[in-house]
């Protein structure tokens, strides 16, 4: 008789144990010469070393399986455990599982586009309207980056540019005037990693948000780092940004440039690198448009409305520059 201690690393326990523990106790009945005790994420074994072996080598594929899809289902613990492979609903060009279990793809020919340039390009810009898909997408990317191993960090940054409201308005220290801001960014990781591991992804700072203004003076290695609503940047603070590139780093820059929140006076940093780094080698450029909306059938309509609306104002104040001449 041997005892072993396993260590769940990868996955939160509780999708792992399933409902009332529903899988541990699968397992155990598949086991049943095996004594099994799981608390937390160390599952204690003792028994014959034989049984042992086979029992440790299924506990490593069913976890292999439960980091991949976010799930783990009675049936695929059985087809593991006896030695099958499990039945799981794939498609090719999945990106990543949520933490449902449903796949991640690209829902539009340029949000497959932009999957594409990402494998080809260390630094890739995705330009398109809001809800678009262009953040839910790169932040799927780095994701999966994360859970390869091809990267150490992911750090996501937007700019802290009010829309409308004023920040110093806002309640509490700083951290939690710019949390409202960096709000969709948490949206995303929570669709895409389970609560316990994001949480602790984060305190170890293995995933990084922060306000812009935090890269000023670094140098960012093995990291997918994502800058969003990128158009509210100046140029210098693109610049500073674009350049804290490191070793093995891949860097995404999304925004949408009909949505500009800067002065009047100040250019957009997103519309001036976009003129200044066409061409350069190593560099993809992505652009989305209202047929990648993927958000509810009337955000389409809204964008519509609006370029509509702000195509007919351009042509009336054409027409009064021309009558003034």
């Amino acid at each position: 008789m041997i005892e072993k201690v396993i260590v769940l690393e990868d996955i939160d326990p509780v999708i792992f144990y399933g409902v009332n523990n529903a899988n541990i106790q699968l397992i155990k009945a598949l086991y049943p010469k095996l004594r099994i005790v799981a608390r937390g994420n160390v599952i204690k074994v003792l028994g014959d070393e034989v049984e042992m072996c086979a029992f440790e080598e299924s506990i490593v594929k069913l976890e292999k399986y439960c980091a991949e899809y976010n799930s783990l289902k009675e049936e695929v613990i059985i087809d593991i455990i006896k030695g099958g492979e499990p039945q799981a609903e794939r498609a090719g060009n999945v990106i990543v599982f949520s933490v449902t279990g449903k796949p991640v793809i690209p829902r539009s020919e340029n949000q497959q586009k932009l999957v594409e340039a990402f494998a080809k390009h260390d630094m890739v810009f995705a330009i398109g309207p809001a809800g678009s898909g262009k953040t839910y997408t790169a932040i799927a990317l780095a994701v999966r980056a994360l859970k390869n191993k091809e990267i150490k960090k992911i750090i996501l940054s937007r700019p802290a540019v009010e829309a409308g409201e004023k920040l110093g308005f806002l309640p509490g220290d700083m951290k939690e005037k710019i949390d409202p801001y960096l709000q969709p960014l948490y949206d995303a990781l929570q669709d895409m990693l389970p609560a316990v591991k994001l949480k602790e992804y984060m305190e170890l700072g293995i995933i990084q948000i922060a306000p812009l203004a935090f890269m000023r003076g670094r140098t960012l290695n093995d990291a997918v780092v994502i800058l969003d609503e990128a158009q509210n940047t100046t140029s210098q603070q693109i610049k500073m940004f674009l350049t804290r590139m490191g070793m093995n780093t891949k860097m995404i820059v999304t925004g949408d440039i009909t949505q500009i929140d800067l002065p009047r006076a100040e250019t957009s940093g997103l519309i001036q690198s976009l003129r200044i780094l066409k061409g350069v080698k190593g560099i993809g450029f992505i652009e989305l448009n209202k047929k990648d909306i993927v958000r509810h059938a009337l955000v389409t309509r809204i964008v519509d409305a609006y370029e509509k609306y702000d195509k007919l104002k351009s042509d009336k104040n054409d027409e009064r520059g021309f009558n003034k001449d």
